[in-house]
């Protein structure tokens, strides 16, 4: 029997246990070697693909029992191209550098001595996280590379996904002879075992949570320890007058459409007035072939009648569904202007060929990530070549934008003397 589980046992606050036996788990992991723990990321990835089909046949029972939206639905589903994903992404991290151990900086001193600031792991994070069972094996892989020790919290719909998949990340720390105690997950749906993880101060270091606006609203007003949260996905595409026109359309579609449930989708579609009476019909219907479906202000649909109007909090709302608000603005400015009224500070994109253009809107926003010419889609750890990521974190302190090794470290001082007294 494992430590978090004696301390199950005996504990009436399963997490607190579990956060014990974590923080043990995490000082031998912070000490081992690189190679052991890309052993094990290597051997989690084995142990996925060999339990795919365990893997899947839990997620059928989380399906099933699934009422919820089309979109969360998505997120919810696995195949065995997102197992194999999942497993692909911890070989990444594998061969990734070791972010523990990093001289950040160093200098001397003039009375000799030698300080260095030096990347060492957080320690035990908590994360919890909503529909989407592949963050388990994401946030394990970049935990574990890390040097940190973490207890996962899945919803209660991907329940069981979460425990099949946390299984084959047990089997790779087992293989590699670190502690299992190192990933951990809540032994049942019970919501009690979030507020005993935002309980837990000095138990658990940090929490992140990865999920709804409403999950991360509850975690930032009860959380009794640092919380790394991101804010809504509430993504804008802005199209300048300068726009390639086939370009436009075409990163466009893929930023809406590619996957509307996810938080790097684009949620609002800004057009430059001077090539909206051109474009923006072509835009619509590109969309609507994917079945996208409108929200627009008066402009665009003076352009294009027909489409549904948008009230003032259309602007504000996160879709995560194939809907697409749209407003026709005069400029940059005015599209910078748009965005800091409704925006979350999550990726904003802009399409124009006009480079003091593109310069101009990539100073003049302040979210996590900036897009010139891309989609919008292209915020996540994996495209940024983190391997995976943990969350997109809005927030000003410590991380921001996708949240990968480097970001899941903070830092000690070394000072190296010669002997040298205070004077």
């Amino acid at each position: 029997m494992s430590a978090s589980m004696k301390a199950e046992a005996t504990d009436s606050n399963a997490i607190a246990g579990m956060a014990r036996a974590a923080r043990i788990a995490a000082r031998t992991l912070a000490q081992s070697p690189t190679a052991l723990r890309d052993k094990a990321l290597w051997a989690a990835a084995n142990a996925l693909r060999e339990q795919s089909s365990a893997i899947l046949e839990a997620n059928a029972k989380d399906l099933a029992a699934y009422t919820g939206s089309e979109a969360f639905r998505d997120r919810l589903t696995l195949t065995a191209e997102r197992v194999e994903g999942m497993a692909k992404g911890l070989e990444d991290m594998a061969d990734l550098s070791d972010p523990v151990g990093r001289i950040l900086s160093e200098w001397t001193r003039p009375n000799g001595l030698k300080i260095r600031r030096v990347a060492t792991p957080i320690g035990v994070l908590g994360v919890i996280y909503e529909s989407r069972p592949n963050v388990g094996a994401d946030a394990a892989g970049l935990c574990i590379k890390s040097g940190n020790a973490v207890i996962l919290r899945g919803g209660s719909e991907s329940f069981h996904s979460a425990q099949a998949i946390h299984k084959a990340m047990a089997a790779g720390l087992e293989a590699a002879g670190l502690p299992v105690d190192a990933v951990q997950v809540a032994p049942s749906a019970d919501r009690k075992h979030v507020a005993d993880m935002l309980a837990a101060s000095g138990l658990i270091d940090l929490i992140i949570p990865r999920g709804g606006k409403s999950l991360v609203e509850r975690v930032q007003n009860e959380a009794r320890i640092p919380v790394l949260a991101h804010a809504e996905g509430l993504c804008h595409t802005y199209i300048h007058a300068a726009a390639e026109p086939q370009m436009a359309r075409r990163v466009l579609a893929n930023a809406k459409m590619r996957r509307p449930g996810i938080c790097g989708a684009t949620e609002t579609l800004l057009i430059d007035n001077a090539i909206a009476p051109e474009l923006l019909p072509e835009i619509v219907s590109d969309l609507r072939d994917l079945g996208c479906d409108f929200r627009a202000d008066e402009r665009a649909r003076h352009i294009v009648p027909g489409l549904e109007p948008a009230a003032d909090e259309d602007f504000a709302t996160e879709w995560l569904a194939p809907v697409l608000s749209v407003a026709v603005v005069d400029g940059v400015e005015a599209a910078l202007a748009h965005i800091a009224r409704y925006g979350s500070g999550h990726t904003e994109a802009i399409i124009t060929s006009d480079e003091a253009v593109a310069t101009r809107f990539l100073n003049g926003t302040d979210s996590a990530v900036v897009m010139w010419n891309a989609s919008t889609q292209f915020c996540d750890g994996g495209e940024f070549g983190f391997g995976a990521e943990i969350g997109i974190a809005t927030g000003r302190i410590h991380a921001r934008g996708p949240v990968g090794l480097e970001q899941l470290t903070t830092f000690r001082y070394e000072v190296l003397g010669t002997g040298q007294t205070r004077p």
